[in-house]
């Protein structure tokens, strides 16, 4: 068997379980129904996914779920033993050790005193610098892409990011300086979020290549953006957004553009702590700033 083929095999096989992992995180997962959805024997499949993807799957399953619960503690008032559930945990008691021990807060801390709050209580006060992040207003050049459409909550856009690396990496395109982006067309506020559309990425390299389906190609940028750069857990940047909308642009002086915003992540949480994520927060602007022109 050709060798890259064989890599390529293996990959799409592991990305089937991350898939069933992303649709089951409230589930019991039991390793030999993983194996029968790799179509791998379940005496050597996780020591294959172990190999390829840097972590067990343990590891995984622990980050996907405590991921979601950071979110539903920063955006819902569901109670810690409801998030608890609704991650896989059988209750809050487990939920609280796995959860303090990954982000250092237990659940209770993390929704009192998470970096969502300071953005929240900035646009309260109505005071846009009222919390310790920049905005950079900068010209954002066009970054061609290949990706996966996405329907539902915004959290677990992770699943089409798992299949477009994977077909990116079958057809050859995938390379070390990949650029992990995707796109919101959804205000979560105002559309239910089993109906938000989005849209993960990945850039194609500088010598081009045509993605094949399920790939689509699209491209993001291409104008004046308002740059936020946000350092934490995903889960905060519904409340980032919040701020950049309701206290920045309105007190900027520019314009939103017609054109959804996008974001760019820049590490990886495999091998990153959540309070250490960084991302960019892409707003796209109407016009070229006057001043900076």
């Amino acid at each position: 068997m050709n060798k890259s083929h064989g890599w390529t095999d293996y990959q799409e096989r592991l990305s089937r379980v991350t898939a069933y992992i992303h649709d089951h995180l409230a589930e019991e997962l039991d390793l030999n129904r993983l194996a029968e959805v790799a179509h791998l024997s379940p005496f050597h499949w996780h020591r294959v996914y172990q190999a390829l993807y840097g972590e067990s799957i343990a590891t995984t399953v622990r980050r996907l779920r405590l991921s979601r619960g950071s979110g539903y503690l920063a955006n819902t008032s569901l109670s810690v033993a409801q998030v608890a559930r609704k991650c896989g945990y059988p209750n809050a008691q487990s939920f609280t050790r796995a959860f303090t021990a990954v982000y250092g807060l237990s659940p209770t801390r993390y929704r009192a005193e998470g970096a969502h709050v300071a953005f929240r209580q900035a646009l309260a006060q109505g005071d846009a610098s009222a919390v310790a992040y920049a905005v950079d207003v900068r010209w954002v050049p066009t970054v061609p892409l290949a990706g996966i459409a996405h329907r539902g909550p915004y959290m677990q856009v992770g699943k089409a990011f798992e299949v477009a690396y994977t077909r990116m990496a079958a057809q050859g395109l995938a390379r070390p300086d990949t650029r992990w982006m995707a796109v919101y067309y959804d205000d979560p506020f105002a559309v239910p979020e089993a109906q938000l559309h989005s849209r993960a990425g990945l850039s194609l390299p500088p010598e081009g290549g045509v993605p094949q389906p399920p790939l689509e190609p699209f491209s993001l940028g291409g104008g004046w953006c308002a740059v936020l750069r946000h350092q934490g857990p995903y889960a905060t940047m519904r409340a980032a957004y919040q701020w950049l909308y309701g206290q920045w642009l309105v007190q900027s002086g520019h314009e939103a553009a017609d054109s959804p915003v996008f974001e760019e992540y820049l590490n990886n949480p495999r091998d990153t702590a959540p309070e250490q994520l960084l991302s960019d927060i892409y707003l796209p602007l109407s016009a070229i700033p006057l001043e900076l022109g």
